[in-house]
């Protein structure tokens, strides 16, 4: 298998990865109900209304960042949308990694997918 053939299969399966992360258990989790969910957004400072088009607005965003179209508006509205959930945790006093890693990823993977993503973080 040759290298551009081989990147393009880990960045789709990167990819894949974290789009179903985002509308797999990230996103349903604020669609159905749970036990403990009510102290959760008491203790964020969230209602279940607003949880609810955080939800709807992280399906669409991982959609585009899908799209091969759209995946670069799509990876820019997503950085934006992994720093608020960053900064929620760090207002809570809660572990806050795992949005970094994720947008980390998602940049990685685009990039491999994209090459020109990587030549543009280089400026050049």
């Amino acid at each position: 298998m040759e290298t551009s053939k081989t990147k393009r299969l880990i960045s789709w399966i990167l990819s894949g990865l974290i789009g179903l992360m985002l509308v797999g258990p990230s996103a349903l989790g604020k669609f159905v109900e749970w036990e403990g969910k009510a102290q959760m957004l008491e203790h964020m400072g969230f209602t279940s209304e607003l949880l609810m088009k955080i939800g709807v607005l992280e399906v669409i965003l991982a959609v585009l960042y899908l799209i091969p179209r759209t995946s670069f508006l799509g990876a820019i509205l997503l950085t934006g949308y992994l720093g608020g959930a960053t900064v929620t945790h760090v207002r809570l006093g809660e572990p806050f990694y795992m949005p970094i890693v994720i947008g980390v990823v998602m940049w990685v993977a685009l990039g491999l997918r994209k090459p020109e993503i990587f030549r543009l973080a280089k400026g050049g």
